[in-house]
């Protein structure tokens, strides 16, 4: 019953391993940026850039191959909480969030 019960705690801190409170509010992969700034304020730091991503689409016999690039507008944030927390380092791609992961101790 115990073994339960641990296994109960695990999978529910487990499913918001890709979040991040702010106060109150809860920000999630997938949100927009304007959600993001809404429910945390601005961040303390701000990095831009532009990725290209592509992909090769061929026919089963070769007789058609397309090459597709499209560029991405990249944007990491950084929120510092203090030095009892962790800072965050989100990652949006064309406004949506993409990667929340915890960076060194804030100041």
């Amino acid at each position: 019953m115990r073994a339960v019960a641990l296994l109960l705690v695990f999978l529910m801190v487990a499913s918001d391993a890709h979040a991040m409170r702010c106060g109150h509010q809860l920000v999630r992969e997938g949100d927009h940026k304007l959600d993001v700034l809404e429910r945390c304020g601005e961040p303390d730091f701000v990095e831009r850039r532009t990725a290209v991503r592509g992909s090769r689409l061929r026919h089963p016999r070769g007789a058609l191959e397309i090459d597709r690039f499209d560029e991405v507008e990249i944007e990491d944030w950084v929120y510092n909480f203090g030095p009892r927390k962790f800072k965050q380092l989100l990652e949006f791609e064309d406004g949506e969030l993409k990667s929340i992961r915890n960076l060194d101790y804030g100041y």
